[in-house]
This record gives structure tokens, C-alpha cells and sequence, in this order.
């Protein structure tokens, strides 16, 4: 039986990000809540498709 990744969770991220900004979460954490919510799918995935700070993505 293999392990299938669920696809990232755009709500799951902000939500983590949220918390942490408001204080609500300690490092590690948050970072585990943005690990296993696909931060680094979200990431790879902007990487690949050419995105920079400051564009539009168009």
C-alpha cells in the first residue's frame, strides 16, 4: 500500500500563515501546518511556471 500525497491546501496554508502572523503558533508548528498543507508543492509549482515577486502570473 503506497502513500498518496493530498493535493495542496491553498485555504490550509493561509490559515496557518494567519495564525502565526496573529501569534497564535510557535515556529514549528506553523511550519509543520505549512508542510503538510503542501507549501513546497505551492512552491515547486510557482518555480516551475516562471512566477517572480511582483508579477501577475500572466
Amino acid at each position: 500500500m503506497s502513500f498518496e500525497r493530498p493535493a495542496p491546501d491553498l485555504t490550509k496554508l493561509m490559515q496557518a500563515w494567519d495564525e502565526w502572523e496573529r501569534g497564535e503558533q510557535m515556529p514549528g508548528k506553523t511550519l509543520a501546518n505549512l508542510k503538510t498543507a503542501g507549501l513546497a508543492e505551492v512552491l515547486s509549482e510557482l518555480v516551475h511556471a516562471g512566477w517572480v515577486p511582483g508579477s501577475t502570473g500572466g
